[in-house]
């Protein structure tokens, strides 16, 4: 499953609290344009609407061998394809509880283009600071754990 693209604020900035897959609606050319690297998840969020799940704001650059398109949209809407039950248990707890859904990764499942998306509840900064705090401590004590063991 080679991802095509991640979402790399969306475990920084939220509490990814359930994680969905569903599949994307693509035509041929975006397809073949994601497969090469030509996505971006920067700036996406995932909507409900029309009784269906949709991402918006994904940019989809154009497949330069297509040919030209003409009225080609790289940030159109594109649907999701996901179970009715699934899609009513996210707008039950959507709504209940305040949280959002985020879309985390794109990648391939077969010849199948899937998206990853989680409910999530917005991190504070404060909880922001703390995780980088986190991080930090542990990277410096991976490069002493190094220094100790190559003196030996």
């Amino acid at each position: 499953m080679p991802t095509l693209a991640t979402n790399k604020r969306a475990r920084f900035d939220y509490d990814l609290l359930e994680e969905f897959e569903g599949g994307l609606v693509l035509t041929g050319a975006e397809v073949k344009s994601a497969k090469k690297g030509n996505m971006s998840l920067q700036g996406t969020y995932i909507s409900l609407r029309d009784k269906g799940v949709w991402l918006r704001n994904a940019h989809i650059g154009a497949y330069a061998p297509a040919g030209e398109q003409e009225e080609y949209n790289p940030t159109r809407d594109r649907k999701v394809l996901v179970h009715k039950s699934e899609i009513k248990k996210m707008l039950g707890k959507k709504s209940s509880e305040g949280l959002t859904i985020v879309p985390i990764r794109v990648y391939t499942k077969g010849a199948l283009v899937k998206l990853s998306f989680a409910l999530a509840r917005g991190k504070r900064k404060h909880e922001k600071r703390d995780a980088i705090k986190k991080r930090d401590i542990e990277k410096q004590s991976r490069e002493e754990m190094k220094k100790t063991r190559f003196k030996a």
